[in-house]
């Protein structure tokens, strides 16, 4: 499991880095600022899920069942969150309206939340 998740983090990371120089330079001219703000967050929330991701992948402090549930959490937070984010930023560019699937950006984030309080969880329940 240690291996998928920092896989996954690793994917996450190198598509962050490419989707946020797309929306620097690809998007500038393309859409308002106000929509390449809005891609960035979508960008920015992927990358501290893939730093988080790094971070349960390479620690002993949490338990293998709690990384599991913080790793399908986020992975399908961060799928939601931002790809939803990614969508309804680049909307006017597109014959499909993603606005229509915009309710799901909210439940993509409370994933994330969910995943952030299972770490939490799990970090007062350490021994000492």
């Amino acid at each position: 499991m240690n291996k998928a998740i920092l896989v996954t983090a690793s994917i996450l990371g190198i598509i962050g880095i490419i989707l946020g120089a797309f929306g620097a330079h690809g998007l500038k001219e393309l859409i308002s600022i106000e929509a390449q703000q809005t891609f960035e967050t979508g960008v920015r929330y992927q990358m501290y899920h893939a730093i988080l991701l790094l971070f349960v992948g390479s620690t002993v402090l949490i338990r293998q069942k709690n990384k599991k549930r913080i790793y399908y959490l986020t992975l399908i937070g961060v799928l939601l969150f931002s790809g939803s984010i990614y969508g309804l930023a680049t909307n006017a560019l597109t014959a499909f309206d993603f606005k229509i699937i915009g309710f799901i950006t909210p439940i993509g984030g409370l994933l994330l939340i969910m995943s952030w309080v299972i770490l939490f969880v799990n970090f007062l329940k350490i021994k000492h």
